[in-house]
């Protein structure tokens, strides 16, 4: 059953910053030299997927250089550093088959959220998959139920439909409480945030490149460091302790494509999406 927020909660829209902070670093999926092998098709898609020998390679790299475990959003309240988590969107096979396997092989759990209505898909997991995941100790989110191209853009009814229905889809399958999830595309907006309150989701990741952890209608919002295709391993590994020079690096670059998509909306979709298919040849 979805926890629903009370209505002083919700009244209260307003973000406010919070003095807890974390690294957490944005994967997807994880393939073995096919990259419509996992997750979602297309050229997009596929300048996130890593892999297997070079996610294998990010793993050992970040373990040598924290000297922390990897947490979950369980952990933060009571972190007193600078926790680092490691999220995967979209709900792709590999999330089963590749990415937890690994995981577990340095002790660690991940945050895997997913897209419902493409459960059961070929390269998407399926419910006994997600439910294993769950009791093996990783945590279970929503990334929305049909990962709208540009989330921001829905009216809140139909962002309420998209939250509510994966949070119950989920919460069926793993037979408690999805109160975690993370923004498709990086569209994130305070309509977003706050609808994703009221379907009891009390962590949202979105893709924006900061420790900062905010609180939006009850709701704590967490950026994240994006990990692509190309993305070396030392450079996920100085990311995880911190490197300050990364991460300028990264917030530059997204406050300047949040100014575009802000401007562009549906036409900054289309036009990102024309550009990846040039690319590809």
């Amino acid at each position: 059953m979805v926890e629903q927020l009370s209505a002083l909660e919700m009244a209260s829209t307003e973000k406010r910053e919070t003095s807890m902070k974390a690294i957490t670093l944005l994967y997807h999926d994880v393939v073995k030299g096919d990259m419509e092998s996992s997750g979602i098709a297309g050229a997009g898609a596929a300048l996130y997927k890593l892999d297997v020998d070079q996610f294998k390679a990010h793993l050992d790299a970040i373990a040598a250089t924290i000297t922390q475990p990897i947490r979950l959003v369980s952990d933060l309240i009571e972190a007193s550093d600078l926790p680092v988590l490691l999220t995967f969107d979209d709900g792709g096979i590999s999330a089963y088959t590749q990415i937890a396997p690994l995981l577990e092989s340095h002790g660690w759990r991940g945050h895997f959220f997913i897209t419902t209505a493409r459960i059961g898909e070929p390269t998407f997991m399926n419910a006994d998959q997600i439910r294993e995941l769950a009791s093996r100790g990783h945590v279970i989110g929503s990334h929305s139920h049909t990962h709208p191209s540009l989330i921001s853009g829905l009216s809140n009814d139909v962002l309420l439909d998209e939250w509510r229905t994966s949070a119950q889809i989920l919460s069926e399958i793993i037979d408690q409480p999805v109160t975690t999830a993370s923004v498709p595309g990086g569209f994130f907006s305070t309509d977003v945030a706050q609808t994703a309150a009221k379907a009891g989701i009390q962590w949202l990741f979105n893709s924006e490149p900061t420790t900062q952890i905010s609180v939006v209608a009850g709701c704590r919002i967490m950026g994240r460091y994006n990990i692509w295709r190309k993305t070396p391993a030392e450079t996920a590994a100085r990311l995880a302790r911190g490197d300050m020079s990364l991460r300028l690096m990264q917030s530059l670059s997204w406050n300047a494509k949040k100014v575009a998509k802000r401007l562009g909306g549906s036409s900054y979709v289309k036009m990102r999406r024309l550009l990846l298919n040039l690319l590809r040849g």
